[in-house]
């Protein structure tokens, strides 16, 4: 029987301009406290610093916080 014990690993990013990063980092330590590794980029990251990101740490998954639809600039 083989078990895999490697953590997921997901990336959280905010997008765009919005500053407010409390939701993101609840999410963050929510998602870190049930056992996953939680890269967490912080704020005003472009698409293209998120995909670079997510490259450099090879993540399983992307989780973007956004708030006040700054993203749509982008």
């Amino acid at each position: 029987m083989t078990t895999n014990t490697q953590k997921i690993r997901v990336l959280v990013a905010k997008p765009g301009l919005d500053g407010h990063d409390r939701g993101a980092k609840v999410v963050a330590r929510a998602l870190r406290d049930a056992g996953l590794e939680v890269i967490y980029t912080g704020i005003r990251q472009t698409p293209d610093m998120i995909a670079e990101s997510a490259l450099q740490e090879d993540v399983d998954v992307i989780g973007l916080s956004i708030l006040s639809g700054a993203h749509m600039a982008l």
